[in-house]
Protein backbone atom coordinates (compact mmCIF):
# COMPACT_ATOMS: atom_id res chain seq x y z
CA UNK A 1 0.00 0.00 0.00
CA UNK A 2 1.31 3.44 -1.12
CA UNK A 3 2.29 5.88 2.01
CA UNK A 4 0.37 9.05 1.21
CA UNK A 5 2.60 12.08 2.00
CA UNK A 6 1.22 15.32 2.67
CA UNK A 7 2.01 17.71 -0.28
CA UNK A 8 4.27 21.26 0.88
CA UNK A 9 2.57 24.32 1.58
CA UNK A 10 3.80 27.41 0.21
CA UNK A 11 5.76 28.52 2.84
CA UNK A 12 7.30 24.77 2.82
CA UNK A 13 7.67 24.52 -0.74
CA UNK A 14 9.91 28.23 -0.67
CA UNK A 15 12.07 26.68 1.92
CA UNK A 16 13.09 23.72 0.51
CA UNK A 17 13.60 25.52 -2.88
CA UNK A 18 15.47 27.83 -1.58
CA UNK A 19 17.80 25.31 0.35
CA UNK A 20 18.21 22.90 -2.30
CA UNK A 21 18.93 25.52 -5.02
CA UNK A 22 21.37 27.09 -2.59
CA UNK A 23 23.11 24.00 -1.98
CA UNK A 24 23.75 23.06 -5.64
CA UNK A 25 24.59 26.61 -6.59
CA UNK A 26 27.16 27.59 -4.19
CA UNK A 27 29.67 24.38 -4.58
CA UNK A 28 29.82 25.44 -8.41
CA UNK A 29 30.83 28.95 -7.58
CA UNK A 30 33.01 28.28 -4.75
CA UNK A 31 34.76 25.58 -7.47
CA UNK A 32 35.03 28.03 -10.10
CA UNK A 33 36.31 31.10 -8.30
CA UNK A 34 39.08 28.70 -6.38
CA UNK A 35 39.77 27.36 -10.42
CA UNK A 36 40.37 30.11 -11.59
CA UNK A 37 42.04 32.18 -8.34
CA UNK A 38 44.41 29.43 -7.17
CA UNK A 39 44.68 26.27 -9.71
CA UNK A 40 42.38 23.61 -7.47
CA UNK A 41 38.75 22.84 -6.97
CA UNK A 42 36.73 23.33 -3.89
CA UNK A 43 36.81 19.31 -3.53
CA UNK A 44 41.10 20.07 -3.68
CA UNK A 45 40.85 23.03 -1.36
CA UNK A 46 38.69 21.29 1.27
CA UNK A 47 41.21 18.07 1.17
CA UNK A 48 44.20 20.32 1.44
CA UNK A 49 42.36 22.30 4.58
CA UNK A 50 41.23 19.35 6.20
CA UNK A 51 45.47 17.98 5.81
CA UNK A 52 46.34 21.21 6.96
CA UNK A 53 44.18 21.13 10.46
CA UNK A 54 45.07 17.66 11.55
CA UNK A 55 48.23 16.41 13.62
CA UNK A 56 51.17 16.36 11.66
CA UNK A 57 49.30 17.27 8.56
CA UNK A 58 48.67 13.80 7.90
CA UNK A 59 45.45 11.89 8.23
CA UNK A 60 43.87 8.42 6.79
CA UNK A 61 42.40 8.31 3.32
CA UNK A 62 38.85 6.47 5.33
CA UNK A 63 39.20 9.56 7.65
CA UNK A 64 39.67 12.33 4.90
CA UNK A 65 36.81 10.66 3.00
CA UNK A 66 34.35 10.64 5.92
CA UNK A 67 35.62 14.79 6.61
CA UNK A 68 34.47 15.69 2.80
CA UNK A 69 32.13 12.97 2.19
CA UNK A 70 33.57 11.18 -0.55
CA UNK A 71 33.43 7.84 -2.30
CA UNK A 72 37.22 6.20 -1.79
CA UNK A 73 37.18 6.27 -5.46
CA UNK A 74 36.77 9.84 -6.06
CA UNK A 75 39.03 10.37 -3.22
CA UNK A 76 41.51 8.13 -4.54
CA UNK A 77 41.21 9.57 -7.55
CA UNK A 78 41.61 13.62 -6.67
CA UNK A 79 44.54 12.13 -4.08
CA UNK A 80 46.26 10.76 -7.22
CA UNK A 81 46.16 14.12 -8.87
CA UNK A 82 47.38 16.13 -5.70
CA UNK A 83 50.52 13.57 -5.25
CA UNK A 84 51.23 14.59 -9.06
CA UNK A 85 51.62 18.13 -8.69
CA UNK A 86 53.22 17.87 -5.37
CA UNK A 87 50.63 18.94 -3.33
CA UNK A 88 49.77 16.30 -0.49
CA UNK A 89 52.66 12.45 -0.25
CA UNK A 90 50.81 9.11 -0.19
CA UNK A 91 52.19 7.43 2.87
CA UNK A 92 51.63 3.89 4.04
CA UNK A 93 50.15 3.28 7.40
CA UNK A 94 53.34 2.19 10.26
CA UNK A 95 51.34 -0.30 12.15
CA UNK A 96 48.96 -2.01 9.14
CA UNK A 97 50.09 -1.69 5.62
CA UNK A 98 46.73 -1.38 4.19
CA UNK A 99 45.96 1.98 6.12
CA UNK A 100 47.24 5.17 3.42
CA UNK A 101 47.84 8.02 5.50
CA UNK A 102 47.99 11.74 3.16
CA UNK A 103 50.47 14.46 4.27
CA UNK A 104 50.16 17.83 3.36
CA UNK A 105 53.53 19.07 1.45
CA UNK A 106 55.10 22.16 1.94
CA UNK A 107 53.93 22.97 -1.65
CA UNK A 108 50.40 22.18 -0.39
CA UNK A 109 50.54 24.29 2.32
CA UNK A 110 51.78 27.42 0.14
CA UNK A 111 48.65 26.75 -2.74
CA UNK A 112 46.57 26.59 0.46
CA UNK A 113 47.95 29.99 2.12
CA UNK A 114 47.59 31.79 -1.47
CA UNK A 115 44.32 30.13 -2.09
CA UNK A 116 42.60 31.26 1.48
CA UNK A 117 42.53 35.35 0.91
CA UNK A 118 40.38 34.71 -2.31
CA UNK A 119 38.11 32.20 -1.03
CA UNK A 120 36.93 33.72 2.27
CA UNK A 121 36.26 36.44 0.29
CA UNK A 122 34.01 34.69 -2.26
CA UNK A 123 32.62 33.18 0.85
CA UNK A 124 31.90 36.76 2.41
CA UNK A 125 30.71 38.22 -1.25
CA UNK A 126 28.50 35.22 -1.61
CA UNK A 127 26.90 34.53 1.84
CA UNK A 128 28.25 36.48 4.78
CA UNK A 129 27.95 39.90 3.65
CA UNK A 130 24.82 39.61 2.36
CA UNK A 131 22.89 38.58 6.13
CA UNK A 132 23.25 40.84 9.04
CA UNK A 133 24.64 39.28 12.54
CA UNK A 134 21.30 37.94 13.17
CA UNK A 135 20.20 36.63 9.77
CA UNK A 136 23.87 34.40 10.46
CA UNK A 137 22.74 33.78 13.88
CA UNK A 138 19.56 32.55 12.53
CA UNK A 139 20.96 30.52 9.43
CA UNK A 140 23.80 28.86 11.78
CA UNK A 141 20.53 27.43 13.73
CA UNK A 142 18.64 26.55 11.36
CA UNK A 143 21.42 24.53 9.40
CA UNK A 144 23.37 22.93 12.60
CA UNK A 145 20.48 20.46 13.24
CA UNK A 146 19.69 19.72 9.83
CA UNK A 147 23.58 18.87 9.73
CA UNK A 148 23.08 16.92 13.02
CA UNK A 149 20.54 14.67 11.41
CA UNK A 150 22.54 14.57 7.97
CA UNK A 151 25.70 13.55 9.84
CA UNK A 152 24.73 11.82 13.51
CA UNK A 153 28.70 10.90 13.53
CA UNK A 154 30.03 14.31 12.43
CA UNK A 155 32.66 12.62 10.13
CA UNK A 156 32.18 15.56 7.89
CA UNK A 157 33.92 18.89 8.17
CA UNK A 158 36.35 20.24 10.59
CA UNK A 159 35.63 17.56 13.54
CA UNK A 160 36.90 14.91 11.60
CA UNK A 161 39.99 16.92 10.65
CA UNK A 162 40.53 17.68 14.47
CA UNK A 163 40.61 14.20 15.68
CA UNK A 164 43.05 12.37 13.38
Amino acid sequence: MAMSVPRMDPLESRAWLALVTTSELLPAALDAHLRAEAGITHFEFMVLSGLKRAKANTMRMTDIAAMVDSTMPRLSKVIGKLVERGLVEREGGASDGRVINVRLTSDGRKVLVRALPGHLAQVRDLIIDRLDRDQLEALADILEPLVERLDPQRNMGQLAASRS
